[in-house]
């Protein structure tokens, strides 16, 4: 994507099509998170930019909502959530003030070499970007526009200078006329007047711009002009030839020599190319040009040396390159270094004059001189090579050290960067070459199999291979190494047994980066007995941990937690603690090892069941949002728990976080996924049953019946659960039982018995099971024709829910007042009815209610004959269905589009698109009744229409 924010906020997709983004403040938080592209932005900055200094209450709630919205428009990988605040996750470049800066500085150091030519081009580019003012969507970031602009005029001074340089001046005169009285205090700009104007035989007018000039900068400001105006007045007084332009160029300009580069003590050149880190090579250059000590960090494999030698090799000083890795001890460092700058001891020494000691040796041969010392490796060696870099850096002012390690330093002073595994593709990417973990692979592969290279046949295995292994550019090395014995899908299918297959890196490499079990394996003989023992039992979360599931999960405080993140072992982002996959692997090797796996699982599991049982009731009121987002981060873990229970036959366990989880997988449209976890414990189950847990039991078959599938094994099950707990069962432990007994278990055989025991039951409810009643009350009227009644109790039952602030239950009595109005007739009022609900939908996110809202918001559209738009929201909800496996919202969209298609005399489309409804359709659902119903009607006229050709 490309975003611009010099102008109007938008955002432009694959194919330069506009992105629809919603409303102004959803355009300026785009604005303000686009502006850092790339860095978490904190939530009080931009709270600040999008409400102003005095923001309103509830505004952390209302910001949250904004990005919400944001996500849905970008995509939810595009903007991540970070204990400080969003990011933006895209390349500074996609973002045209970012690229408009990255060209006007490119323009002016060309402009500086003396290639005119060149620099007028770039700050063309640049300036081209703009569309208007910059973060016109964003009113309260006055200053960062104010920044903007000023860039953009020096940017515009620069290419005028471009110009001038190049001999345009009659064509710049009207240009820089504008400018100098838009900007009568830049005194460059007056100066480029001037220029221009002699340049174009105007040597009066010249001289009276300056004259003008000087005279505003005295009333002004009460100073004479500075030293670039007083030049110019000078030189058109002399008449300098230099003034009138440079001459045409008819031989390209000739190529500035390179200065002189300082010496290259132990840093080797490189035999492979340097993939992927453009970006963090120009952070290394900007902190060390900032700071004199900065710290590389990141896991074993990431590419800290690569990239400290290769931001080392662009340095034009001296340097100096330190390899710590054979360095046993901590006496070493010192010596290392000494080796490495070729300081030797005196080979005979005074008898009055005793021998220096290392350090002092080293402090003496430094004191003066100007250096970058690359400390390589230092993660063994950390206390000692953290107390040399300080004792160096104190005592010699032209030193700089730039330090490679799995932790940092940790002295005053120290700019930690971490590096992270390259960027990997999504699985929807278009071009995996545009990520450069599949860049590193491709050109490391080509290597040692000629003639290879990423193609549409082999894309997928080669962005699965590189996913697989994190994006650590070691653990792509090896596999890509591979291929020179084992195909790409051979590579691709062994990745299971990943330390067995990568074995074979360079014979010259260090030992541990050799294979990638001795990457990890160097790493992890550097923790302490608690560091591993919480890593072993750390592996046992899929999707990572917050630090209080990580601290009761595994059994040791949250500080020892903290310290595998400060040694790469596990990285933190969104909140939350993970290792990546590779070393994920490993310490779940070391876990089985140790005995502990099946306690440390087990731990996991009722964890899991804790923070489900607390969760559920609240999805259920205005904290809802909050607790969706919060399971959304443990959704991995918690179906990792579920295939535990199986796994260990803790059945009971089992069945109660399949219970307590249904809520939330139902909201989130998790249909496919939880009816397969269910089958998985029905199975092992068989005919075993837990007294006392009928409503857990019943759930879990429901579950497994939302999918859509209805086999003999499946109805006899819904048989059980009918017997087991009647329609008019009220649920006392699985609140969320209540919506779905109806659904799947069949119609009430008497529904004016069922009305009476809905209606006389309500007082004894929880307010949540009160309203939805009301709502059930509503529906059974409906069917007994008691239409006013019904419209009562549903607006009771909405009522009941708004009091709560529980926006699913809104979406379901919303949606059944459209319903009622549809059967009425009234269209209008059911397209408005099914609009309120979509709009509810999409804020919460729940793709379910978003495609059945759309099927509603579709059947009212045919009767107010706009097939048009009907067809385009039966579509849309039809992907949807598929997607989350909705079967009943599917059939319903695929008839909504064969009923359109009859309508058009479009037979064979219309039977096609009403087969596959039929098809599709859940059999056996009370809920599914109208459906099937249409489906029928449908086919019927279809097959009329053909016999009457």
């Amino acid at each position: 994507m490309r975003f611009q924010i010099l102008g109007p906020t938008t955002v432009l997709d694959e194919d330069g099509e506009p992105v629809a983004l919603g409303g102004p403040r959803v355009r300026a938080l785009l604005a303000l998170l686009a502006l850092h592209a790339g860095r978490v932005v904190g939530a009080e900055q931009l709270v600040t930019g999008l409400y102003g200094l005095t923001p309103p209450e509830g505004v952390a709630n209302a910001l949250q909502s904004q990005v919400s919205r944001l996500r849905r428009s970008l995509g939810k990988d595009l903007v991540e959530f970070h204990p400080a605040g969003y990011r933006l996750v895209a390349d500074p470049q996609e973002v045209d003030a970012r690229r408009f800066e990255l060209l006007a500085s490119q323009g002016r150091k060309a402009l500086a070499g003396g290639d005119a030519e060149r620099a007028a081009a770039l700050l063309r580019e640049a300036l081209e970007l703009w569309r208007g003012a910059p973060l016109a969507d964003a009113p309260h970031a006055g200053a960062a526009a104010a920044a903007l602009e000023e860039l953009r005029l020096t940017a515009t001074e620069d290419r005028l200078q471009a110009d001038l340089d190049l001999g345009r001046h009659r064509e710049l005169v009207a240009e820089l006329s504008q400018l100098s009285a838009a900007h009568p205090l830049r005194e460059r700009l007056r100066a480029q007047l001037m220029r221009a104007l002699y340049g174009s035989g105007r040597q009066a007018e010249a001289l009276a711009v300056y004259t003008d000039a000087r005279k505003l900068l005295d009333e002004e400001l009460g100073v004479e002009p500075g030293a670039e105006l007083a030049a110019a007045h000078l030189a058109v007084l002399r008449a300098d030839p230099a003034l009138s332009g440079a001459t045409p160029q008819t031989e390209p300009a000739p190529v500035r020599q390179r200065s002189k580069q300082g010496s290259r003590q132990g840093l080797r050149a490189q035999l492979t190319s340097f993939v992927g880190r453009a970006e963090e090579l120009g952070q290394v250059s900007a902190r060390l040009r900032a700071g004199r000590l900065v710290t590389l960090i990141g896991p074993g494999g990431a590419g800290k040396t690569r990239l400290a030698t290769e931001a080392a090799a662009q340095e034009s000083g001296d340097v100096c390159f330190v390899p710590l890795a054979p360095v046993s001890d901590a006496g070493g460092v010192t010596n290392a270094v000494l080796a490495a700058l070729d300081i030797r001891d005196a080979l005979l020494h005074h008898p009055d004059r005793p021998a220096l000691d290392p350090l002092s040796r080293l402090l003496t041969a430094l004191a003066d001189r100007e250096l970058l010392i690359v400390l390589d490796n230092c993660e063994h060696l950390v206390a000692a090579t953290a107390e040399l870099a300080d004792q160096l850096l104190a005592a010699c002012p032209g030193l700089r050290v730039l330090a490679t390690g799995r932790e940092a330093l940790g002295i005053t002073g120290e700019s930690i960067l971490p590096v992270s595994p390259l960027g990997l593709p999504p699985p929807e990417a278009g071009n995996p070459l545009d990520y450069a973990a599949v860049r590193l692979f491709a050109d490391r592969a080509a290597a040692v199999r000629p003639g290879f290279a990423v193609d549409a046949g082999n894309a997928g295995q080669v962005a699965h291979i590189c996913r697989a292994l994190d994006g650590l550019p070691l653990a792509i090395e090896l596999a890509a190494a591979r291929l020179r014995t084992l195909s790409l899908s051979d590579v691709a299918a062994r990745l299971d047994d990943r330390f067995r297959l990568l074995t074979r890196g360079s014979r010259t490499a260090l030992p541990r980066h050799q294979t990638l079990r001795a990457v990890v394996a160097w790493s992890w003989d550097l923790l302490d007995e608690s560091e591993q023992r919480m890593a072993e039992r750390l592996s046992v979360f899929a999707g990572g941990a917050r630090p209080e599931a990580a601290e009761r999960v595994c059994g040791l405080p949250e500080e020892v937690l903290f310290s595998l993140a400060e040694k790469s072992l596990v990285e933190f982002a969104d909140g939350r603690f993970r290792m990546l996959e590779t070393i994920r692997a490993f310490c779940a090797e070391r876990l089985a090892e140790s005995g502990e796996h099946e306690a440390v699982r087990d731990a996991h599991a009722g964890y899991y069941l804790d923070l489900m049982m607390e969760a559920d009731p609240r999805l259920r009121t205005s904290a809802q949002m909050e607790w969706l987002a919060r399971l959304d981060e443990e959704s991995t873990d918690l179906d990792a728990a579920v295939r535990w229970t199986v796994e260990a036959r803790r059945l009971e366990l089992g069945l109660q976080l399949m219970a307590h989880s249904a809520c939330y997988w139902w909201m989130r449209g998790h249909r496919l996924t939880s009816a397969n976890l269910a089958l998985g414990l029905l199975a092992a189950l068989g005919d075993t049953r837990f007294p006392g847990r009928e409503e857990e039991y019943v759930m879990c078959v429901l579950i497994t019946a939302w999918s859509g599938g209805a086999d003999e094994t499946l109805r006899a099950r819904l048989n059980e659960a009918s017997g087991l707990l009647p329609i008019t069962h009220l649920p006392m432990r699985v609140e969320f039982l209540m919506m779905l007994l109806s659904m799947f278990t069949g119609p009430p055989e008497d529904f004016e018995t069922t009305y009476h025991l809905l209606e006389t039951g309500t007082e004894r409810l929880p307010p949540w099971q009160e309203a939805l009643s009301f709502s059930g009350q509503a529906f059974v009227l409906q069917v007994l024709g008691r239409t006013e009644e019904s419209l009562a109790k549903f607006e009771r039952s909405l009522a009941a829910f708004k009091a709560l602030g529980e926006r699913w239950g809104t979406v379901l009595v919303v949606s059944g007042l459209g319903a009622l109005r549809q059967a009425q007739g009234d269209y209008r009022a059911a397209y408005a009815l099914a609009d309120e609900a979509l709009s509810t939908a999409l804020e919460l996110d729940a793709n379910t209610e978003i495609a059945e809202s759309l099927c509603r918001r579709a059947d009212a559209l045919i009767h107010l004959d706009e097939p048009g738009r009907a067809q385009a929201d039966y579509a849309r909800a039809a992907e949807l269905s598929r997607r989350n496996g909705s079967m009943e919202t599917l059939a319903w969209a695929c008839l909504g589009q064969g009923e359109a298609a009859l309508a058009r005399g479009e037979l064979d489309r219309a039977r096609a698109l009403l087969l596959q409804a039929r098809e599709v359709c859940p059999d056996g659902w009370f809920s599914t009744e109208d459906t099937r119903e249409r489906i029928a009607a449908g086919l019927a006229a279809v097959s009329r229409a053909v016999s009457e050709r």
